[in-house]
């Protein structure tokens, strides 16, 4: 699947549906004078190279031959200044209850004209790897954020003749992305800056924001929305495959930035066999076949856990907000594990993963949840259908310095469903297309919590030891309490204990906070999110049975 770039004059009608204001506004932009195409990356590297601001380290970069940049290219690190993250209360979804259209094609207008005397460069990229989904994406940003547009680039696969794949597609019917980006636009009446999604015509405009990823998650969540409409499940999440001595297992982790997605997609496996890795962030999984296909080639990775000795800072390009320093030898290298600030980032090659593929035929045989629920055990399996689809859309866990929020919020409990809060449609059909594939594809449902359990931290050992368990088909379950459909795998010292009152009050406040939202759901926008009926009930049946228990022993 591609999409579509050029139109036949007698299809550029008001009557056709790939055309809005929004979109005209941000795609004509692209054609004015002040923009110039860049369409080669070593063009790319040099104006980024030379743009205020940048440092050039005296680190190279591995692979410059097959990554199509100068032989010579060093790492090159930018940095943003007050604000290192999304900024999530800044998006405004086109469709949704309150975002007025005509408002905001009036502000794009506007913040258009305002930047026609800058100079800007536009770029082209391919969102999705495999000719079974992909489309291309167009971006242009002012000339001083020239690096963003070389990390875009990268992130994303350059559009060039080379990529055959994306030629042989079959198309769709929708559009090419368009995103305008201006960083220094600012209006009284958005102080922290605005993304405007309009996802049904495939367009963005970013304004007053400076973080790079503004720019990725814009991007995919476009590339998600027109993949949930061709018959793909959005998914937020890594994938990665076991290749056994009898068997393969594909497996599938969703969470949040900062959750253990990455650590669990790109460890290394402790059995016997390989493993192939698809992507930590961003695949789309096919309804029909449950072949998955990855998004982008890069990876946007916190560089937290890579000090300079790590062998990761030599698949680096890029670095975003991280500091720099002299070593023993005079050279300009990287000071990382988030000492400047919080959320340091790179753009990692995808060269990270020498075992990296595009595509996966086979369906997914697990998915987890990534969870950092205190109420759960390491590890809780989920044997219905409903049941795990619900507690995907319900998924609880804590925000990370990836984001842009209040301090005082951070470490605060909340709910993003399926990790997604890059979804631009109703809740209930991403619920329908995890049951159905838990349904049709027998995929199996995993809880994982990554957090703390009954005040001792769950180790990324615990977790990874836990995962590979389940692979080799080690594990053996016990009963989770009186909740039926749900067991747990037992791990020394993280046994629930269903005795106890005190956990029990947790489990059954983790429960009413998951049912909370689904209720509140009902209301919110006018119900555009509400989740089918079943949902509530399952959650209610929970607490009756925890209820239920908890009385019989004070009996």
């Amino acid at each position: 699947m591609s999409s579509i770039e050029h139109f036949p004059r007698k299809e550029i009608t008001k009557s056709n549906p790939l055309f809005s204001s929004i979109r005209s506004v941000i795609e004509t932009a692209f054609y004015g004078n002040n923009v110039a195409k860049i369409r080669h990356l070593t063009d790319a590297y040099a104006l980024a190279k030379a743009s205020p601001g940048t440092i050039t380290t005296d680190l190279d970069v591995a692979h410059t031959n097959k990554l199509q940049l100068p032989t010579d290219a060093k790492i090159l690190v930018t940095n943003d200044g007050a604000i290192v993250g999304r900024t999530a209360a800044a998006r405004r979804i086109i469709g949704q209850q309150g975002v007025d259209p005509i408002f905001y094609s009036k502000l794009l207008r506007e913040a258009v004209f305002e930047a026609r005397t800058k100079q800007f460069y536009s770029g082209e990229v391919i969102v999705g790897l495999d000719e079974e989904f992909t489309v291309k994406s167009h971006l242009m940003l002012p000339a001083d954020y020239s690096p963003n547009l070389y990390s875009y680039l990268l992130n994303f696969q350059i559009s060039d003749a080379k990529q055959l794949f994306y030629q042989q597609s079959a198309k769709i019917d929708t559009g090419d992305l368009f995103i305008f980006a201006d960083p220094d636009w600012k209006h009284p009446d958005f102080p922290d800056g605005v993304v405007v999604i309009d996802s049904l015509n495939n367009c963005a405009g970013i304004l007053g924001l400076r973080y790079f990823g503004e720019l990725k998650k814009a991007t995919l969540t476009l590339a998600w929305a027109t993949a949930h409409r061709n018959g793909f499940i959005a998914c937020h999440g890594g994938m990665k495959q076991y290749l056994l001595e009898k068997k393969s297992y594909t497996l599938a982790a969703f969470g949040l930035s900062g959750s253990g997605k990455s650590t669990i997609t790109l460890a290394k496996p402790k059995n016997n066999g390989d493993v192939h890795v698809l992507h930590d962030d961003a695949f789309v999984i096919s309804k029909e076949k449950g072949s998955t296909t990855a998004l982008e080639p890069a990876y946007f990775d916190k560089t937290q856990d890579y000090p300079m000795t790590s062998d990761q800072i030599h698949y680096i390009v890029t670095a975003q907000n991280v500091g720099v320093t002299l070593d023993e030898q005079n050279k300009k290298v990287l000071v990382t594990e988030d000492i400047r600030n919080g959320n340091g980032r790179s753009i990692k090659s995808r060269f990270a993963t020498p075992n990296r593929v595009d595509h996966i035929a086979e369906k997914v045989d697990g998915l987890f949840w990534i969870m950092k629920d205190d109420s759960l055990p390491p590890l809780v399996k989920i044997d219905d259908p409903s049941l795990a689809a619900i507690f995907g859309a319900t998924l609880a866990t804590k925000r990370s310095t990836a984001e842009n929020i209040r301090t005082d919020t951070a470490n605060q409990l909340v709910i993003e469903p399926f990790a997604n809060p890059f979804r631009c449609y109703p809740l209930k059909e991403d619920y329908q297309d995890f049951k159905e594939l838990f349904q049709k594809q027998k995929t199996a449902c995993y809880l994982l919590n990554t957090g703390d359990f009954q005040g001792r931290n769950v180790t990324p050992e615990e977790t990874l030891d836990s995962i590979e368990k389940i692979i080799d088909g080690s594990a053996k379950f016990s009963a989770f309490g009186p909740l039926e459909k749900m067991s747990y795998l037992p791990i020394d010292g993280h046994e629930p204990n269903f005795n106890d009152r005190h956990y029990l009050q947790q489990l059954l406040t983790r429960l009413e906070t998951r049912l909370t939202f689904v209720q509140t759901c009902k209301i919110e926008q006018n119900g555009y999110d509400r989740l089918p009926d079943e949902a509530e009930q399952l959650l209610l049946q929970l607490l009756d049975r925890l209820r239920s228990y908890s009385e019989a022993l004070d009996a």
